[in-house]
């Protein structure tokens, strides 16, 4: 019996080893591993920040000149470039007011000019004709005038008379008329010849020349293009679309940055000079035309370039700021700070302009501070706030299970290794940040 009760004793004995032996192998493969999971921080500083909005446009001249035809003809001859004789305009050509650009062939505008000339002299014949008529019946009106008391002709002839003076007069005022109309036909043959030349009328750059030698214009409908002048590329024109849902927050007098693929890595700086009104839709998109004014002095810059603008909604320096990524990180209930009443984080309410954010000071345990939020240029976000400091270790995310915490923002130069069979716990889902953007 007493060796029973020694048996009963040690067979105790052993299931309790057994037992702490197991909590204790589980809890150095559970409970710690879970406890060493690494929180990736950053120390809360300072920087300067700015609120932009984003929007696509597209480079054009300030002011452009589109030289047409107004009259038809065949091109003969394109202008002298008046600084470089030896070459012909062109693109890129520099012209000033009134050089000759091109001509068109005057032929048939020299003929219709003489047939109005020759149209002009006969109808010039026929007044002296019809002054010389005037003169005649005048006379023997006034003849019969001086015979009628005497009745020395009759009243018939009298009457005859009279007609034929009124008569003549009003031929002389209609060949009068006529000699009037078929100057201004002659005028209008000698405009019409003059528009066979075509001359710069502001002084510029070409910037598109749109026919050829040998080709027709055809100006029976409207006025065709020849060419396209921009008057000063020292200074350039950014038509940017803006969202509507952005348009509210865009002024004129709004600094803009923008930048060109031609120039990669430089920016360019300019500023608003108009909204316009007249928006447009496009796949239910609505749009509106921003106008930003920008120096190109050194002539950099080119017509129709691509420009990706940024509006300069508001700017702070030296403002305490955070990535978004620390705005949209939540812990797990048993990496909370045991301190922390977990029902005043359950029942907290989200309000606009209002973020949390975690901090921790032994890199395993957190704890939520409220932030006021600012101004956002989209990665970073200002706050502010009573318990929001300097220095704090602002988490932003997690590592991988099984490397130790760290205080930096990554630990890409950490040489713990870890066992490549074993499984990747899928990462946790991020929140997006609230409050403004």
């Amino acid at each position: 019996m007493r060796f029973l009760a020694s048996l009963a004793k040690l067979v105790f004995v052993l299931l309790v080893l057994a037992a702490m032996g197991g909590g204790a192998f589980y809890y150095r493969t559970r409970v710690t591993e879970k406890s060493l999971v690494p929180l990736r921080t950053i120390s809360l500083g300072r920087s300067d920040l700015r609120s932009t909005i984003s929007a696509t446009g597209t480079l054009e001249p300030e002011e452009v000149v589109n030289v047409g035809s107004q009259v038809s003809g065949r091109i003969v001859r394109f202008g002298p470039d008046s600084h470089d004789p030896k070459k012909l305009i062109d693109y890129g050509s520099v012209v000033e007011q009134g050089d000759l650009l091109a001509e068109i062939d005057p032929v048939t505008y020299d003929i219709a000019l003489e047939q109005a000339k020759a149209t002009l002299e006969q109808s010039e014949a026929n007044l002296q004709e019809c002054e010389a008529k005037l003169k005649q019946t005048e006379r023997e009106w006034r003849r019969a005038e001086l015979l009628m008391p005497k009745k020395a002709v009759s009243e018939s002839d009298y009457d005859a008379a009279q007609y034929d003076f009124e008569s003549a007069k009003a031929n002389l005022a209609l060949s009068k008329a006529t000699v009037h109309q078929h100057k201004a036909a002659v005028t209008l043959a000698q405009v019409n010849r003059g528009y066979c030349t075509i001359v710069s009328p502001v002084r510029g750059t070409i910037i598109d020349r749109r026919v050829n030698v040998g080709q027709t214009v055809a100006a029976s409908l409207s006025a065709p293009s020849l060419f396209l002048i921009a008057k000063d590329l020292t200074k350039m024109q950014v038509w940017a679309s803006v969202n509507e849902a952005d348009i509210g927050q865009v002024r004129v007098g709004m600094p803009v940055q923008f930048t060109v693929d031609a120039f990669p890595g430089q920016t360019f700086q300019g500023i608003v000079t108009q909204r316009r009104m007249n928006a447009q839709m496009t796949n239910n998109v609505v749009t509106y035309m921003v106008i930003v004014t920008t120096d190109n002095s050194d002539g950099r810059l080119l017509p129709y370039l691509t420009a990706s603008v940024q509006f300069e909604v508001e700017k702070k320096t030296n403002v305490l700021v955070v990535p978004n990524a620390a705005l949209g990180w939540e812990p797990e209930t048993d990496q909370i700070d045991p301190s922390v009443d977990q029902a005043a984080l359950t029942a907290k309410t989200s309000m606009s302009h209002h973020g949390q954010i975690w901090v921790t000071a032994d890199g395993e345990h957190v704890r939520p501070v409220d932030v006021q939020l600012g101004i956002s240029d989209g990665s970073r976000t200002e706050i502010s706030g009573s318990g929001v400091q300097e220095g704090l270790a602002v988490v932003i995310g997690e590592g991988e299970s099984g490397k130790p915490g760290t205080q930096q923002a990554a630990s890409a130069d950490n040489d713990q290794t870890s066992n490549p069979f074993l499984p990747k716990m899928p990462s946790r889902s991020r929140r997006p940040p609230p409050g403004p953007m």
